[in-house]
């Protein structure tokens, strides 16, 4: 940040540190904000400010909300028996846009991983072991991602959940729609094959 002065450079740091954005981004970014009109940085600052103060955990499912509880969670049209469990809020988001699953959510916040020393207290795993006190969950969907962290996770809720005399399933991982068999590997050929249903 030599050729920048105080400012700017802090701004191409700041910038920097969020996900996805290298070091070359993190000034096209910086610059961008430069050459536009102010009030494009006032307003960007106010949206800042505001999803800080304004998003929270829903009550009920943990998902990342402005009203509590959040808007699937009050929805009279949701099939309550079902329970989709998820990594992330923007695995709801996905989930949502698939159009095919109108039962509720619950979100962990991430994923058991020893190596970043993530451990079960980590994630909102008693909360949801509070939702599934009220007999009305009959079926709980794990739909972890398909990494090692994943697998973790929906190993270690299964055997948990399964004792409460809930269903658990598990979302199937597979070949994509439009691909080839040659180019997928191993471990996804496996699971396809494992998630496989009645045909015809």
């Amino acid at each position: 940040m030599l050729y920048f002065s105080g400012p700017v450079a802090r701004l191409v740091d700041e910038f920097a540190k969020l996900p996805g954005i290298g070091p070359k981004t993190a000034q096209r970014l910086a610059f961008h904000i430069l050459n536009s009109p102010p009030e494009l940085a006032q307003s960007l600052a106010r949206a800042l400010v505001e999803v800080r103060q304004s998003i929270r955990r829903c009550s009920r499912c943990c998902n990342l909300t402005d009203e509590d509880p959040c808007a699937i969670c009050r929805d009279p049209a949701r099939n309550t028996r079902l329970l989709c469990v998820v990594e992330e809020p923007r695995d709801v988001i996905a989930m949502e846009k698939a159009r095919g699953y109108r039962g509720l959510y619950h979100v962990l916040h991430g994923a058991i991983s020893p190596m970043e020393g993530i451990g079960p207290d980590d994630l909102t795993i008693k909360e949801l072991l509070s939702r599934l006190q009220n007999n009305e969950v009959e079926e709980v969907i794990l739909a972890a991602n398909s990494d090692v962290e994943g697998e973790t996770t929906a190993l270690y809720l299964a055997r948990l959940l399964k004792p409460l005399g809930i269903k658990v399933t598990r979302i199937a991982h597979g070949i994509p729609v439009g691909s080839d068999l040659e180019y997928a590997d191993a471990m996804t050929l496996n699971k396809a094959l494992e998630g496989r249903g009645e045909f015809g």
